[in-house]
């Protein structure tokens, strides 16, 4: 099978798509979509043999049974700026290839990350790694943003004044705070790429990194379709449930089931 061209994926190939005050995400590359899905999975088959009603079938049945390594076929390479405490969340995600700047090499430009004042919260009482539901009051928000500003600026001049006086760059950087902005290459599949998103978009994940997972969720539905409506169906929009619950499950809906067609059809589905 030729090289895989798909039109969607194309026309976003090296856009960039903001994120914060100065992130962004870029696609700057991509190997595969769905067809390379099916083609991996069908691989005695040549292309061309099913229908797209088929391919998606088999595209819902891979992922619903957990057969991942027809999407591992698929792999998007990003180009990326986040804020560094970003940055090392995402790095977390050890199934990736990247290459980040090095501030022993480039000097940093100075953009930091200010978040907006909706965002800016107090602890969660009972989340201890979250903030709050409700914003922060507005005085505090104004003063939180005075503090973060005011040591960003003074940090970057301070940092600008070593390396203005030859200090070497890998020690005038070492002051500089978590909201500096980074940048990488990041490549990954579209097996383990789906892991990530399911992680980091999920509610609990922090506000940051969330809205890169948004970003670059919508980037990988224009690289495979199907493969991420079936992700959505069936693994971020799904509910787990533990032994008893199913089991529980199955007890009501048998109950039901003699005079309740739709409990009927739900229990043969539950019971495969």
């Amino acid at each position: 099978m030729a090289r895989i061209i798909v039109p969607d994926a194309e026309a976003i190939l090296d856009r960039e798509f903001k994120v914060l005050d100065h992130g962004f995400v870029r696609l700057v590359d991509y190997m595969g979509g769905d067809e390379r899905i099916v083609a991996a999975a069908r691989v005695s088959y040549g292309r061309g043999n099913k229908t797209f009603r088929e391919d998606k079938s088999l595209i819902n049945y891979l992922l619903r049974n957990d057969h991942t390594s027809p999407f591992e076929q698929v792999v998007l390479t990003f180009h990326c700026k986040m804020p560094i405490f970003v940055a090392r969340q995402w790095v977390r995600h050890r199934t990736a290839r990247l290459n980040e700047i090095s501030g022993r090499y480039s000097v940093f430009e100075e953009d930091f990350y200010l978040p907006q004042g909706n965002t800016i919260r107090k602890q969660n009482t009972r989340n201890k790694q979250g903030r709050d539901d409700e914003e922060a009051p507005p005085e505090l928000q104004r003063r939180v943003l005075e503090l973060l500003e005011g040591a960003q600026k003074r940090s970057y001049e301070e940092y600008r004044e070593m390396i203005d006086a030859g200090i070497a760059r890998e020690l005038a950087r070492i002051n500089l705070p978590l909201s500096l902005y980074t940048q990488w290459y990041w490549q990954m599949d579209l097996h383990n790429l789906l892991h990530f998103l399911k992680l980091r978009m999920d509610a609990h994940s922090q506000y940051e990194i969330r809205v890169y997972a948004e970003t670059m969720a919508e980037i990988t539905r224009h690289v495979a379709p199907v493969a991420y409506e079936c992700f959505e169906e069936h693994v971020l929009h799904a509910k787990k449930m533990s032994r008893s619950q199913y089991a529980r499950l199955k007890t009501i809906l048998s109950e039901q089931s003699a005079s309740n067609e739709e409990a009927s059809k739900l229990l043969k589905e539950l019971e495969g």
